[in-house]
């Protein structure tokens, strides 16, 4: 495995992780474990958190991978991107504003914008993963140049 399938490799593990611990969070708390919940959901975040550093630091310093599919799939294949790029950026706002309001022990507005969060989230990281396996198992594409090189102009 090389440096352009190990990063993408980890930061895909971190967002599934992510995912899985939302759904063990909400089982916690439908069956009132509300400390297990807290730590689980905080545990879901710190993934989060990491798959965008890993994420980040990819694009900045090595790069990312272009479409290696047919022509004929690459414009479907972009309005998919654009979609989870989307989506993926609402469920970070709402898992921001989500935690906030656990913190604050805002806990009815917590627990409506909780379900809604959730359900982002887990479409998200399934999202997520399709575009992992479209770019790295099914269509291997080229890489693009890193953010840096692009911005000095290298």
């Amino acid at each position: 495995m090389d440096i352009f399938t190990l990063f993408p490799t980890i930061s895909t593990s971190f967002i599934v992780i992510s995912a899985l611990l939302v759904a063990v969070g909400w089982r916690q708390i439908i069956k009132g474990k509300r400390e297990a919940h807290k730590k689980t959901m905080i545990a879901a975040a710190v993934a989060a958190i990491l798959f965008f550093i890993v994420y980040v630091s990819r694009t900045a310093f090595v790069g990312n991978t272009s479409w290696g599919g047919p022509a004929d799939l690459s414009t479907l294949y972009h309005i998919f991107l654009i979609f989870h790029i989307v989506l993926a950026t609402v469920a970070a706002v709402f898992g921001i504003t989500t935690l906030t309001l656990g913190f604050k022990a805002q806990f009815a507005k917590h627990r409506k914008w909780g379900r809604v969060t959730a359900v982002i989230w887990f479409i998200t990281a399934i999202t997520g993963v399709a575009v992992y396996v479209l770019l790295y198992i099914f269509y291997p594409g080229g890489h693009t140049k890193p953010v840096w090189q692009i911005i000095l102009g290298a």
